[in-house]
């Protein structure tokens, strides 16, 4: 948050407890040129829906849409308090107006809910907090609530990460479970698929920070079990395990801060990407058991944004790629976007700040290319549909 007030302050010792409250309010204006895939009436806006041609050859969705929404709306609570452990602990809580699902919309939903235990070199966080693919000092500045979704891994998660750090290198490592980002599967999207796994997934990470400079890079691993019996009542015995890897960097001079990040991997559903996995195998009857195979995505972004304290201006560009699976494909697909075979946005920006008070306008131009899969998943696109999203934002900080 930008600023913050303190709600209690016992005294300036060590051993007394503060709490400090921040946020801000946002309303988000929207018009769309296109029908689009996205979450929360719109708001969440992923990528423009394919072509849906009536008997005279009409686009069902090529038809525009608008709205003015103020769910982003954001509160936030920092707890300090005496050291434990020899360490000096702090709790964050923060929760926004999103809501859990489309009919939730306007209620109050968790985002974190974390504590650290920070020694000289080292940290402990244990709760809810960002994916550690979501680089906290190297992300999209964008207007729009997607943060570069689906360029851009876009997940929370209850997780316990250590992190060590000595001088500019740093080192963490963290174990995750599953809980508004989920994977999807025979049911839908669920943390089913995740818990019946009975194992975390992990993840391995290494950057390396000045003052002016972040380079980093690091590997994932998730494992899921899709099913528990098979269509004819057996045990299912079925699993699928997926890897990913990615790099990022930040780099900024004095008019000038310029980020970047790329990402390879499978199944990155959970992360609000594209991509899943699918059935390569099914046995023998009768038990007819299945094999799993991950649907494999490329992305990566770049953004450009001056470092003015009152004017700045930014843009922001992404490009993901579906890599199809490594195995034939002869059941069904559980994965986002199984009929793109990419995707491409770019987004201007402007922003103007006056205190506490900020006023922002965004022009995003994202296209899908559709066509049919192969027996890998691979795409072969016939035709590309194009959403230029118009936004204009305020805020108000606290």
């Amino acid at each position: 948050m930008l600023a913050a007030s303190d709600l209690r302050a016992q005294g300036r010792d060590d051993d007394k407890i503060t709490l400090s409250l921040s946020g801000f309010i946002k309303t988000d204006v929207l018009y769309d040129t296109r029908q689009t895939t996205s979450i929360r009436e719109g708001h969440f806006l992923l990528y423009p829906k394919d072509r849906a041609l009536d008997p005279e050859g009409n686009d069902l969705n090529a038809q525009d849409t608008f709205h003015i929404l103020s769910i982003q709306t954001r509160l936030a609570l920092k707890i300090t308090g005496p050291k434990a452990l020899g360490a000096r602990p702090t709790g964050y809580i923060e929760g926004e107006f999103f809501g859990h699902s489309e009919a939730d919309i306007n209620g109050f939903r968790l985002r974190h809910a974390y504590l650290k235990l920070n020694w000289e070199k080292a940290e402990l966080m244990v709760g809810q907090f960002w994916h550690p693919m979501f680089i906290t000092e190297s992300f999209p500045e964008v207007v729009s609530f997607n943060t570069g979704a689906p360029f851009e891994p876009f997940s929370r998660a209850p997780q316990v990460r250590f992190t060590w750090t000595e001088k500019k290198l740093s080192l963490s490592l963290t174990a995750l479970s599953q809980r508004d980002f989920a994977s999807t599967g025979p049911d839908g999207v669920s943390t089913v698929y995740f818990r019946n796994a009975a194992f975390p997934e992990l993840d391995f990470k290494a950057a390396c920070a000045g003052r002016d400079f972040l380079v980093g890079a690091g590997v994932n691993s998730l494992r899921l079990v899709p099913r528990l019996a098979t269509a004819t009542g057996y045990e299912a015995g079925e699993s699928v395990t997926s890897s990913a890897a990615y790099v990022f960097g930040r780099y900024k001079t004095r008019p000038l801060t310029i980020k970047a990040q790329a990402v390879y991997g499978g199944n990155l559903h959970h992360l609000t990407m594209l991509g899943g996995y699918a059935v390569t195998e099914i046995g023998e009857p009768p038990a007819l058991r299945w094999q799993y195979t991950p649907v494999n995505t490329g992305s990566a972004w770049i953004e450009l944004q001056t470092n003015g304290s009152k004017w700045q201006a930014g843009i922001f560009g992404g490009y993901s790629k579906n890599y199809g699976a490594r195995k034939d494909i002869v059941g069904s697909i559980y994965s986002r976007g199984d009929t793109i075979d990419h995707l491409f946005r770019l987004a201007p920006r402007l922003i103007f700040n006056a205190g506490k008070v900020r006023l922002a306008q965004e022009i995003e131009l994202t296209s899908a290319a559709y066509g049919p899969r192969d027996l890998r998943g691979r795409v072969s696109p016939e035709r590309t549909v194009t959403n230029l999203r118009l936004l204009l934002a305020a805020y108000y900080f606290f």
